[in-house]
């Protein structure tokens, strides 16, 4: 354990692209302007959702729930990177980097839940459109919610313990810009094939299963919209959806290309940078995509503007 050789009051270094002054510049810049817009834009979001009656449906309330583990999970490890990129030690305390840790990988799964979630909606209200209140009615919506959130918060313990748990021989520099599972489980000095036969199946579960039920929602949604006769009602239809499956594709592709693989054939560079876009790029573009297709945001923008 890590208390073998150096206490909990420690400290990890977080080498990032230390080594690359410019490209560590570039990397700070980048990342002050998607905080910032991810602030902004899933604020929005969740002001306008929260204000606006007519958007007290459960679309918008996934959407909120989204908007706001979008803002935790970036805000999760922004504030601590931005620092880092201005000292000449990147590091941060053993406490804090357990804290990182638990909230990333917690509000991560949280997310695939959701997102699957999310797709279930969209199904309900394209192919059950006649029972659609009755079926997502308040307590349904509630409890779908709750159990994104609950499986999530309930794997990170998990999956935090026993990677934290493994001996480490000393060695405190994490090749990557925060506290992430595969990046820390390269730091053992043990056979992490336990570790990594659990990261894994936890993977499937919560990437694998969940995009199994969104792509199965979406091939009954294509099929009843090209049923409907208008072209019209199909393009409203698809309207619906297309901001969901981009989120999706933007989420589940970055997600799956860094935790469907085993650690030991984590590659370094690349793996920075995929955790860098579902970090910072994704929470940003979510708000974005969601609001620019959105006709009823936009009207519901303008009632709040005129109300002020």
């Amino acid at each position: 354990m890590w208390g073998d050789n150096q206490s909990h009051e420690g400290e990890f270094i977080l080498l990032g692209v230390a080594d690359r002054p410019r490209l560590e510049m570039l990397i700070f810049g980048l990342v002050v302007i998607c905080y910032t817009m991810t602030l902004l834009g899933n604020t929005t979001i969740i002001v306008v959702s929260r204000l606006d009656p007519h958007l007290h449906t459960p679309m918008y309330f996934f959407l909120s729930n989204l908007s706001f583990l979008d803002l935790c999970f970036t805000t999760s490890v922004a504030p601590q990177m931005l620092v880092n990129f201005w000292r000449k030690r990147k590091t941060i305390s053993y406490g804090a980097c357990v804290a990182q840790l638990y909230i990333f990988l917690a509000l991560g799964s949280t997310e695939c839940i959701l997102l699957a979630v999310m797709a279930c909606d969209r199904y309900a209200a394209v192919c059950r459109p006649l029972r659609y209140t009755t079926i997502m009615s308040h307590s349904v919506c509630f409890k779908m919610a709750a159990f994104a959130w609950i499986s999530g918060l309930s794997t990170s313990v998990v999956e935090s313990m026993m990677t934290l748990r493994l001996p480490r021989c000393g060695e405190n520099r994490i090749d990557n810009f925060f506290c992430e599972v595969p990046a820390l489980i390269e730091l053992a000095c043990v056979d992490t094939s336990v570790n990594e036969a659990v990261l894994f199946a936890s993977s499937v579960v919560f990437l694998v299963v969940p995009l199994g039920l969104i792509i199965i929602s979406y091939g009954f949604i294509v099929s009843a919209v090209l049923g409907i006769r208008s072209a019209e009602g199909r393009q409203k239809a698809f309207n619906t959806c297309a901001s969901h499956l981009i989120v999706v594709s933007l989420f589940y592709g970055t997600a799956i290309f860094s935790y469907l693989q085993p650690p030991s054939n984590y590659s370094r560079d690349r793996g920075k940078m995929v955790s860098l876009f579902y970090t910072f790029v994704t929470p940003m573009l979510n708000p974005l995509i969601y609001t620019l297709r959105n006709k009823e945001v936009h009207k519901a923008l303008r009632r709040l503007t005129k109300r002020t």
